[in-house]
């Protein structure tokens, strides 16, 4: 097995040290030590660092990884692992290097710092998604330490730039090198797999599909003027009535194939008609993982940046907003329509970054594959389809004809609050989880 870094040594360990962790835990935490960073619209700390890591890993275990940057520092890896049946459609396994930015005032431990307590492991990116890159990396290490070969061929993908809609990472590989993809059928990334309780019953939730993205910004303009003055078109409050309007509107549930076949099995899990509880009493009822799965049920509309004004005395003339965006598929034109008709024409609207939804069947040979597992695994547990109100980099593979599944297996104890660790303060994972997530992901490489 490839030993840690010596640069992750440097910080103060618990006594749980670095050679007495199970070496998944051990890999995620050395990549939470590298910060990678992602501001948005270009500026980040950068991948470089964690991608050399990642690439040395493969290296070590035989393989010959390749680096892309799209931009400086901006840093892809891809290695390709040559299967037993090569005959079979290749599957995509990635994940993503960059993480969202964090405070560490507001954090109780160091984000980057890696550190273990409670039996979790602590740290920016230890759900989102640097726990997965390191199963990735332990289930290969397991099979090819061994001598075997996954089933089908694999593509291995470490993507820079996720955080930021894979400007510079996923769709920048896709649209300027997809002979790396050529042969895949198929791939698995993050946000799904992870277990909650629907009533007494544990349930796995497969990630079938996403909402569509849509990243506007919001701009309102008036005359600069001084402070003291009577000012009717004062661009800040214009700007403020166009957030508040948005931030308030309330969306109408539409349920997609994916949400009703998942709010079905909730209901036939509780033993209660679907109208009984209604869509949102039906997913409120999967613990947790409500924290996702209300979204899903509707679109969404979030005002998350506010920028005006350079002096306190000063009326800008000039007020910005960003407004994320969430749609169910198809449904993106309808949606701008609302906003426009909800802020007025005064108020210009910039799509920043917009990307597609996606909905794929529960069925096939791949979900079968994973159902079989779980119950391996966990046989007391089952295994539901969901949509993802979020996004992923299958968004970009999906343009290559490749369809996109989010598997990143943890079983999780049901009182962990597992979407709010997304983005979220003090986020971390089970060390536990780790090593069931490694063991399944590299049982379904053997195996489909």
């Amino acid at each position: 097995m490839p030993e840690t870094s010596s640069a992750t040594r440097s910080h103060d360990d618990t006594p749980e040290s670095v050679e007495e962790l199970e070496s998944t835990a051990a890999i995620a935490r050395d990549l939470i030590r590298f910060d990678t960073t992602n501001y948005g619209e270009g500026r980040s700390n950068g991948e470089a660092d964690a991608a050399a890591y990642v690439s040395a890993y493969l290296e070590r275990l035989g393989l010959e990884p390749q680096t892309f940057e799209a931009a400086p520092g901006r840093a892809s890896v891809i290695a390709r692992v040559v299967g037993r049946d090569s005959s079979k459609p290749a599957l995509v396994l990635h994940g993503h290097l960059d993480v969202v930015p964090a405070d560490p005032e507001n954090w109780t431990v160091d984000p980057f710092a890696g550190v273990i307590k409670d039996g979790m492991l602590w740290g920016r990116g230890a759900v989102d998604m640097k726990d997965m890159d390191a199963m990735i990396l332990g289930a290969l290490d397991d099979i090819l330490s061994a001598g075997g070969k996954p089933e089908r061929d694999t593509i291995v993908a470490f993507f820079a730039d996720e955080e930021n809609g894979g400007v510079y990472g996923a769709h920048w590989l896709v649209d300027n090198h997809p002979e790396l993809f050529a042969g895949a059928g198929e791939a698995i990334s993050e946000v799904g797999g992870y277990s909650t309780m629907v009533g007494d019953q544990r349930a796995y939730l497969l990630q079938t599909g996403e909402k569509a993205l849509m990243w506007i910004k919001l701009i309102a303009r008036g005359p600069a003027a001084h402070g003291s003055r009577l000012v009717g078109q004062n661009a800040v409050t214009r700007v403020a009535e166009a957030v508040a309007a948005i931030g308030r509107l309330e969306w109408p549930i539409r349920l997609t194939d994916t949400t009703e076949q998942l709010l079905a099995e909730v209901a036939r899990i509780l033993d209660v008609e679907p109208t009984d509880l209604g869509p949102d009493g039906l997913a409120l009822a999967t613990g947790s993982a409500s924290g996702f799965i209300q979204a899903t049920l509707r679109t969404t509309s979030n005002p998350t940046m506010l920028s005006a004004g350079y002096k306190h005395n000063v009326i800008p003339d000039r007020a910005e907003a960003a407004i994320d965006i969430r749609t169910l598929p198809g449904d993106e034109e309808q949606v701008l329509a609302v906003i426009r008709e909800v802020i007025g024409d005064d108020i210009e609207i910039v799509v920043t970054h917009r990307d597609i939804g996606l909905e794929n069947p529960f069925s096939g040979a791949l979900v079968e594959r994973v159902a079989a597992l779980i119950a391996e695994h966990d046989p007391e547990a089952v295994v539901l389809p969901y949509l993802l109100s979020g996004g992923t980099d299958n968004k970009a593979l999906s343009k290559l004809g490749i369809r996109g599944y989010g598997f990143a297996p943890l079983r999780l104890p049901a009182e962990l609050d597992f979407p709010a660790m997304f983005h979220g303060v003090d986020e971390r994972v089970p060390l536990d989880a780790l090593v069931f997530g490694r063991a399944v992901l590299r049982d379904l490489l053997l195996s489909y």
